[in-house]
């Protein structure tokens, strides 16, 4: 028997700037409803802006606290995320715990940054991290690969792992896959052969608090249906990776995304990499179930 949706208290903060396609309406959409537990998520890093003081970029960087802690999952494109975090009156200093979602520039761009601003906690990332990765025109898209070598760069076991109580991080490779991910042409260089990116570098934070699962997804590339699928989250935040996608031409794919995704006891925030064309089409479909995320904004649960 399906969980039925918990009802949600989210403050966003939210202007009419830089919205790069998602509607005002939509943003507004996530502000109505009441408490989930007692987490807050800072979107410091996103490819659309809440207010002309907050800059966007092509990235994606949260500040999420929780249980007294505060995590930084993955740091955007560049420094960007710093100064965002400090006009929302964070201090990157006072983080324990960082996690790179996977290895593309746009998630780690700002991870030297980081590294030089923050003394003391220690960065996750997947063993396949730093192997080199490519777009489809065969740009290189990967983080620089010096920063392997730094002392608090830990790698993360390829099984599940356990970061703090009720806080985990789950490889790539635990996820099974039945629904094929989004061709996206993007390739990878594993020890010295390159090919199709199978994005064994994903990986997943779990955050369980007051009896809810929130989950962390970056950009999803193994799939968002068996994410979602697998995890079955009170609350699933991230990108969905379906920018490349036409809601005409891909309209088959996105309303198989829609149905599936609906018939989860799942609350969806996204942005960054999902497009806003597919965002309209699945919020069609999806309603209150789907939130826009953006630079700036505040989720309270």
């Amino acid at each position: 028997m399906q969980k039925s949706h918990k009802k949600q208290r989210i403050t966003a903060l939210v202007g009419k700037d830089r919205t790069h396609g998602i509607s005002e309406k939509h943003l507004r959409s996530g502000i109505r409803g009441c408490t989930l537990g007692g987490m807050r998520i800072h979107v410091l890093a996103e490819n659309t802006s809440c207010s002309p003081e907050m800059e966007a970029e092509h990235g994606l960087s949260l500040l999420i606290e929780t249980d007294g802690k505060q995590i930084l999952f993955d740091t955007g494109a560049s420094p960007l995320f710093a100064a965002n975090a400090a006009r929302l009156g964070q201090n990157m200093a006072a983080v324990k715990i960082a996690i790179l979602s996977h290895g593309h520039y746009d998630h780690g761009g700002g991870l030297a940054h980081f590294l030089s601003i923050n003394t003391h906690a220690p960065v996750w990332v997947s063993p396949h991290a730093f192997d080199r990765h490519f777009n489809a025109q065969g740009k290189d898209i990967g983080i620089a690969p010096h920063l392997q070598r730094h002392p608090r760069i830990i790698t993360a076991p390829e099984r599940v792992a356990e970061l703090a109580p009720g806080i985990t991080l789950h490889p790539a490779c635990s996820v099974p896959t039945p629904y094929p991910p989004t061709d996206t042409g993007m390739s990878a260089c594993v020890q010295g052969h390159t090919g199709p990116d199978d994005f064994r570098h994903e990986q997943y934070l779990l955050i369980e608090e007051d009896g809810l699962r929130y989950l962390f997804s970056g950009c999803s590339h193994r799939g968002i249906l068996n994410i979602a699928v697998h995890f079955r989250a009170d609350v699933l935040i991230g990108g969905f990776h379906f920018m490349k996608l036409d809601a005409r031409a891909d309209a088959n794919l996105l309303t198989q995304a829609a149905s599936v995704l609906h018939t989860l006891p799942t609350r969806y925030f996204t942005g960054h990499c999902t497009g806003a064309p597919a965002f309209q089409f699945l919020k069609e479909h999806l309603g209150g179930q789907l939130q826009a995320i953006t630079t700036g904004q505040t989720l309270n649960f």
